[in-house]
């Protein structure tokens, strides 16, 4: 549901350019994309809270949550849901 506002944010904060595009719900996050290292990380979770509107506790994430851009979609439907 938030795959779109999802790929944006991460292209931004990653400076993905065009290969943002090849990204689906499928796409490995941690461990597969060089540019998202603990910094990054940082940076792309302050942005998802500004974009959406939620803050984000420590213990809310796990490596799970950035496991596929489809995770990360997935834990932002649930911050605004719950």
């Amino acid at each position: 549901m938030y795959l779109q506002e999802v790929k944006t944010i991460l292209a931004d904060i990653l400076g993905l350019g065009a290969a943002a595009d090849a990204l689906t719900a499928d796409s490995a996050l941690m461990g597969s994309i060089p540019e998202l290292d603990s910094m990054a990380v940082v940076q792309l979770l302050a942005a998802l809270e500004e974009q959406f509107g939620f803050s984000i506790d420590d213990d809310e994430i796990d490596a799970g949550t950035f496991a596929t851009v489809g995770t990360l979609a997935a834990f932002v439907q649930h911050k605004l849901t719950a």
